[in-house]
C-alpha cells in the first residue's frame, strides 16, 4: 500500500521531496487538482468538494495514508475528512508556534499564505493561541502560486514581484518569515534576496513529516515495505501530470 500526498497544484511535492528523504523505501501516489488551482480566491464550500472528491478516488486506491500536503486544503476539509476515512490523515498547517516561539525579543513573523488560509477560523485560532503578544502579520501572496503553477521560477520575475508585494512592510522588523503554503518554498532563493539577511525561513514540512511517521507508527502500519516509487496523478489529465513530474525535479534541487 502507498501513502498518498494530495495538494491543489504543484507545491506538494515540494512536501513529497522531502518525505522520500525520510522514508526512502516507501511507494506514493501524488494526487493534484490541477483542474480547478488555484484553491485560494474560491469560496469555501466549493474547495472542500473538490477535496472530498480527489480523496474519494484516492481511498479507491488502497492507501494506507493521506498527507493533505496543502494549507489551504487542511485549513478547510481536515476535519471532514478525518471523519470519512480510516487511515490516518496528516494535515499542514502554517508554522506560526515554533516562529513566535523561535523569534527574537523585538521582532516580529510575518505569515504568507493564500487568502482562504488567512480567513478561515483555523488560521485565526491558531494565531490566537501561539501570539498572545500580537507579533504575526500576514500577507496572501496569491502570485506566488500561479508563477509555481507556470513552472515560472527566473528571480528576473519573481524578486520584483516580491519587492512590490512587501514595498509597505519593515523588512527589518521581522525575525522570521512562515511560508504557509506548499507552493511557496519554490521561491526560498527569490525571499532570501529581499528579506532582510538574519531573517529565518520557515515552514510546516518537518513537522508534518514527523507526525506522519508518529501516525503510521501508532497505527502499527508496516514501513519501508515498497520501492520509492511514485505515480502522479492529476485533475487535469497527462499534460498537466508532466508538468508535475518536472516540479517535483525542481523540487529535489531546493537547498535547506
Amino acid at each position: 500500500m502507498k501513502i498518498a500526498f494530495f495538494d491543489s497544484g504543484v507545491g506538494g511535492v515540494t512536501v513529497l521531496s522531502e518525505a522520500m528523504k525520510l522514508l526512502p523505501h516507501e511507494d506514493y501516489i501524488y494526487y493534484a487538482d490541477t483542474l480547478h488551482v488555484p484553491y485560494g480566491p474560491k469560496p469555501k464550500a466549493e474547495v472542500k468538494g473538490y477535496i472530498v472528491d480527489a480523496v474519494d478516488y484516492l481511498a479507491e486506491c488502497g492507501i494506507k495514508a493521506l498527507v493533505v500536503a496543502c494549507n489551504t486544503a487542511t485549513s478547510v476539509a481536515v476535519n471532514d475528512l478525518r471523519g470519512r476515512y480510516k487511515f490516518p490523515i496528516i494535515g499542514m498547517e502554517p508554522a506560526v508556534k515554533p516562529a513566535v516561539k523561535n523569534t527574537d525579543s523585538g521582532k516580529r513573523v510575518l505569515a504568507l499564505a493564500t487568502a482562504l488560509t488567512l480567513k478561515e477560523a483555523k488560521f485565526k485560532d491558531l494565531v490566537s493561541v501561539v501570539d498572545p503578544e500580537h507579533i504575526v502579520d500576514s500577507l496572501p501572496m496569491p502570485e506566488l502560486v500561479e508563477f509555481a503553477e507556470q513552472l515560472i521560477f527566473d528571480e528576473a520575475i519573481v524578486v520584483p514581484c516580491l519587492r512590490q508585494k512587501f514595498a509597505s512592510l519593515d523588512l527589518a522588523s521581522y525575525g522570521t518569515v512562515v511560508l504557509g503554503c506548499t507552493h511557496f518554498a519554490f521561491f526560498r532563493n527569490s525571499l532570501r534576496q529581499v528579506l532582510a539577511p538574519e531573517t529565518d525561513i520557515i515552514d510546516g514540512t518537518e513537522g508534518t513529516l514527523r507526525h506522519l511517521m508518529h501516525k503510521l507508527e501508532e497505527a502499527g502500519i508496516p514501513t519501508d515495505t515498497g520501492k520509492g516509487d511514485i505515480a502522479f496523478y492529476s485533475s487535469g489529465g497527462e499534460q498537466d501530470i508532466a508538468r508535475l513530474q518536472r516540479a517535483f525535479a525542481i523540487a529535489q534541487t531546493i537547498p535547506d
